[in-house]
């Protein structure tokens, strides 16, 4: 390992005013003046929510009881109490370490937390260890089934697919704990509540979600296509098949949360005598020879051109200087395979702007990952496998149109939500929202799930989709969730 100083990724740079500076921000309705409230054609007498993750209430890394309590299907539930909406359940977990038991062995470790003095997220029973303070143990035993009598059927790790598989209790610790028999379906379970309404969300998110934070790595492929529609179809069949009416979410772009977007492609800096070992024969000086020597035997042997070597050539060289901002070294399964000329000439090339380095990848480049050794491929996103998410995602969309179109269900266009919260940022009541990382307000410490605050915008989205096609008027009303009833961080002490 090539001693050198990596940058340190202090997250506590990006800044503290994302989610405390009002900008553009809507007037409050006037209770005074406001309408009554009307449900309009929905009835919200039995509400059952059907989803993965974020309809579940997981955040920081984790499903522990206040995020539970926070999850947006238990917010709109309060909503629609206001009009003839009944109970609302939710298979809550044993406490609020955010892991969870299979045989007495975790399964899923403790949720995140965050402390301005350390450099990022950390997971609490570190965090709280490192105080001197008791860690409290994970209770939440998969093993113990509590029942299938909830509402809200939000299974973490779920795909479109999974609602209808017979069995999945057994794949599935979150669903195990709630499945009505070990060979019951996650849908079957949610209509035997009887619903009179639903949402149905994150479902298509969930099935690019894995294969994102593998960095595309093949270990968890994208759902095709066909299988999200022709699961989508029977799931709403179902839920809809004794008359309940709905809303389905759309799939937003999940490259653009902080998961994806906080590492940079060029966070190493070095000094004059590291840059020079690292470009010499001992390193990988050897590497850049041996891709010149491979393309001089293809250019005189096969039909490739000069000038496309070249192209390769630059493209492939790897080049460190003395500076601040040195580009990681990556796996990349695209480029042309040259192992069969020089075993040792595997796919590397260094980053550039277009690649998306995983948030997961933070911990590992001050040990030289992507410098001295090279960054494995499941901690980069490269525009191909991006192309791959984006083009998946647009697929499940159209399905999700044109069932919602047929059915006559609402959409919730979480989609342009995002857009606008990852691009521009988003007002909501007196804070202004993004996604970066801890400071932006609408994600979690995991970069990829909601902050309470997160959820009661994503519930809005909810209740205005609902009054836009049920004629109902929650927003109207002055009954939309209000961001300052909502947190953006839990505290490391929940009891």
């Amino acid at each position: 390992m090539i001693k050198t100083k990596y940058i340190g990724l202090i997250l506590v740079v990006l800044g503290f005013t994302a989610c405390n500076s009002p900008e553009d921000v809507m007037p409050p309705v006037d209770n005074e003046t406001a309408p009554e409230l009307e449900a309009g054609t929905a009835n919200f007498e039995k509400y059952v929510s059907v989803g993965a993750s974020l309809t579940a209430g997981y955040s920081d890394f984790g499903l522990f009881i206040a995020g539970q309590e926070n999850s947006f299907p238990n917010m709109l539930a309060s909503q629609f109490e206001k009009v003839g909406g009944g109970d609302f359940t939710q298979p809550l977990v044993s406490d609020n370490t955010g892991g969870i038991l299979v045989g007495g062995t975790p399964v899923r470790g403790y949720r995140l937390t965050f402390n301005s003095e350390i450099p990022g997220p950390q997971p609490l029973n570190e965090f709280l260890a490192g105080l001197g303070a008791p860690v409290p143990p994970i209770t939440t035993e998969a093993g113990v089934n509590i029942g299938s009598d909830f509402n809200n059927f939000g299974i973490p790790g779920a795909r479109s697919f999974h609602f209808i598989a017979p069995g999945y209790a057994g794949a599935n610790p979150y669903y195990a704990r709630i499945a009505s028999a070990p060979t019951a379906t996650v849908i079957d379970d949610a209509i035997a509540q009887n619903p009179t309404f639903f949402t149905l969300s994150d479902i298509g998110a969930a099935d690019v979600l894995g294969y994102a934070l593998s960095g595309g790595d093949d270990s968890d492929p994208i759902t095709d296509v066909a299988t999200f529609n022709g699961s989508l179809g029977i799931i709403v069949d179902k839920l809809t098949a004794n008359g309940a009416k709905g809303v389905i979410a759309n799939v937003p772009d999940i490259l653009s949360v902080s998961h994806f977007t906080t590492v940079s492609h060029n966070p190493v800096p070095l000094d004059a005598a590291t840059a020079a070992y690292l470009n010499s024969m001992n390193a990988y000086g050897a590497y850049n020879a041996g891709i010149t020597q491979a393309y001089a035997f293809l250019v005189a042997n096969t039909p490739l051109t000069q000038e496309m070597a070249d192209e390769e050539i630059a493209k492939r060289t790897i080049a460190f200087a003395e500076a601040p901002n040195n580009a990681l070294v990556i796996m990349d399964e695209d480029l042309r395979d040259l192992t069969a000329l020089n075993p040792a000439l595997v796919n590397l090339r260094q980053a550039t702007p277009e690649d998306l380095i995983l948030l997961t990848a933070s911990s590992e480049i001050p040990k030289g990952v992507g410098v001295s050794t090279p960054m494995g491929d499941n901690f980069v996103l490269t525009p191909e496998e991006q192309n791959n998410i984006n083009d998946a995602a647009m697929g499940y969309n159209l399905g999700i149109e044109a069932v919602a179109q047929a059915k006559g269900l609402a959409v919730a266009d979480l989609k342009s939500v995002i857009e606008e919260a990852s691009t521009n940022g988003i007002a909501f009541d007196d804070y202004f929202l993004n996604t970066d990382l801890v400071f932006g307000g609408l994600v979690s410490l995991d970069g990829v799930h909601l902050t309470a605050r997160g959820y009661a915008l994503m519930g809005n989205t909810f209740l205005k989709a609902i009054d836009e096609t049920y004629g109902s008027n929650f927003e109207a009303s002055g009954n939309l969730m209000k961001a300052g009833d909502y947190p953006t961080a839990y505290s490391p002490t929940l009891e």
